[in-house]
């Protein structure tokens, strides 16, 4: 699907008035979030704002950045416990939640049409299952014809908040890929070619027969690729679309703390690969026009953003959420004087 362009009204009653002469910004990470932090930009500019220069170099690599202070904000699917942030001096928020999905390139199958379990797709990645038409799969698909192929796996190649979200799903499904792999933004994988990016893993996917890969949704709708159904905690099958991204945004309970994990939540329309993700900035503020600028921009963002996140099946954040995060910001983002940053 073409993205919709979205017109966004101006802020009103802003926390941050946007300047006249806005300072320029950049950030770094997350290619789950590119999509929506890309189009975000480019409104925000249009109304007025600064430039925001995002480059979706993968979770890891934004995390590195952030720390090296070699940009404003890092953005990150696999979110930092709170020791790791005051070690680096951090705070961090999340911004929208997204779905992860496997997207496949199997010949003879529909969009939507194969259905796959989390212990099949942790056996599809350990490289035990090699075959699509693995009785396995098979007893999940009685009514699809399943080709004689060999399995194709394609995950990243670099450091992936949405890795982590993909490996800590197994992880919980799986007790062998637990075992073996784990979770993480990089892991040790049994096998598979690797891709750098979400774009990187879709290129691969569509291009060799018989692959499977995982991509932050967005670019499995750009792409037109095909992708699975899934059998959920609840023991549903799902498809991948804004409702079962929300119901399972909605086990989130962000009052607790911001750190959020996403996958395999119960209820019986609840996506079981969902997670957050995050923007990374530095509590102490060496250029407080571009942390301040930063802020606004996000703020805009909660405040304008809503469609376009729709736009691209993001869910976005609740009210209350929005207004716990503008509430820590004018707590814990200041200058290099100790003044809070944050109107």
């Amino acid at each position: 699907m073409k993205l919709m362009q979205t017109v966004f009204a101006g802020v009103a009653g802003a926390v941050f008035a946007i300047a006249a002469q806005a300072a320029d910004i950049t950030g770094a990470g997350s290619t789950f979030a590119a999509p929506i932090y890309t189009k975000w930009a480019d409104a925000y500019q249009k109304s007025g704002g600064g430039k925001v220069n995002y480059q979706g170099i993968g979770s890891s690599g934004g995390v590195k950045q952030i720390v090296a202070k070699t940009v404003d904000f890092a953005g990150s699917d696999a979110p930092l416990k709170d020791d790791e942030l005051a070690k680096e001096g951090l705070f961090q928020f999340p911004t929208v939640v997204g779905g992860v999905v496997p997207a496949v390139n199997v010949p003879g199958v529909k969009p939507g049409e194969l259905v796959l379990s989390g212990e099949v797709l942790g056996d599809i990645y350990l490289g035990k299952i090699k075959k699509w038409n693995d009785p396995a799969i098979a007893a999940l698909n009685p009514k699809v014809k399943l080709p004689d192929l060999d399995i194709a796996v394609v995950r990243r190649a670099d450091g992936s908040g949405t890795s982590f979200i993909w490996t800590n799903y197994l992880s919980k499904v799986n007790p062998e890929w637990k075992a073996k792999v784990g979770e993480g933004s990089t892991v040790n994988w049994p096998t598979g070619t690797g891709g750098k990016g979400n774009d990187g893993v879709a290129a691969f996917v569509q291009r060799l027969p018989g692959s499977i890969g995982y991509v932050e949704w967005a670019y499995a709708k750009q792409n037109h690729m095909n992708y699975v159904a899934m059998k959920n905690e609840s023991g549903a099958v799902v498809q991948p679309q804004t409702e079962t991204f929300k119901a399972a945004a909605a086990g989130a309970d962000w009052s607790k703390s911001f750190y959020q994990i996403l996958t395999n939540e119960p209820g019986k329309n609840a996506w079981p690969i969902v997670g957050a993700t995050f923007v990374l900035l530095h509590t102490a503020q060496d250029k407080p026009a571009q942390g301040t600028e930063t802020l606004k921009f996000f703020d805009w963002a909660f405040k304008n953003g809503a469609q376009a996140a729709n736009d691209l099946d993001y869910i976005s954040l609740p009210e209350s959420v929005v207004s716990e995060i503008r509430t820590q910001w004018k707590q814990k983002i200041k200058d290099a004087s100790g003044k809070p940053i944050a109107d």
